[in-house]
């Protein structure tokens, strides 16, 4: 069973739903904050809400959706939503970077031939092998202590926004960080 969001970050609301739609009904498309899952969902009518708005999706009462219409691939967004989605990963990779540094931390090997942090753009054997070498020493603490450590490393935070961003396009087979693709 995919991980499920609780929370969605809206990037985008059509007051009356979008052009190709059936019934005309308040419509917010968005993504998950924690397992980045785009969803299209159906916003109550006496609801007023606007980018970037946190909105509640999880199993108990709902103050501001009516239902969640369905994931969505990122080709189904909007042009407005396309264009605010890298802002808001880059917000939720903010928020919670202890998550995203543990990635550094406790990432293993795909196979015999290929580690999971190569999946970062960027990462060659080189970038690895500091990498490795470094945790071994003491686990790293935060993106800046990664980059003061790993200085061949040019920005782990932005590496980690790449990658989700990729992810949400389907550019790779490896999912680390998005769940349930459409």
């Amino acid at each position: 069973m995919p991980a499920k969001d609780e929370f969605l970050i809206v990037l985008d609301f059509l007051s009356t739903g979008k052009a190709g739609d059936r019934r005309a009904e308040p419509v917010a498309q968005g993504v998950g904050d924690k397992y980045f899952s785009l969803l299209e969902v159906v916003v109550k009518e006496e609801v007023s809400i606007k980018s970037k708005d946190k909105l509640y999706i999880g199993e108990g009462k709902r103050d501001q959706v009516k239902y969640i219409r369905s994931k969505i691939a990122f080709s189904e967004l909007t042009s407005y939503a396309k264009d605010v989605l890298e802002e808001v990963v880059n917000d939720l990779v903010t928020a919670d970077e202890k998550r995203f540094v543990e990635f550094f931390n406790k990432s293993t090997s795909l196979t015999t031939r290929m580690h999971s942090l190569e999946l970062l753009p960027g990462i060659g054997k080189k970038h690895l092998w500091e990498i490795l070498s470094e945790r071994r020493k003491k686990p790293f603490e935060s993106f800046g202590e990664l980059h003061s450590r790993v200085p061949m490393l040019t920005d782990p935070k932005r590496m980690i926004i790449r990658r989700i961003m990729d992810e949400l396009q389907e550019k790779d087979r490896h999912q680390i960080f998005v769940s349930g693709i459409v």
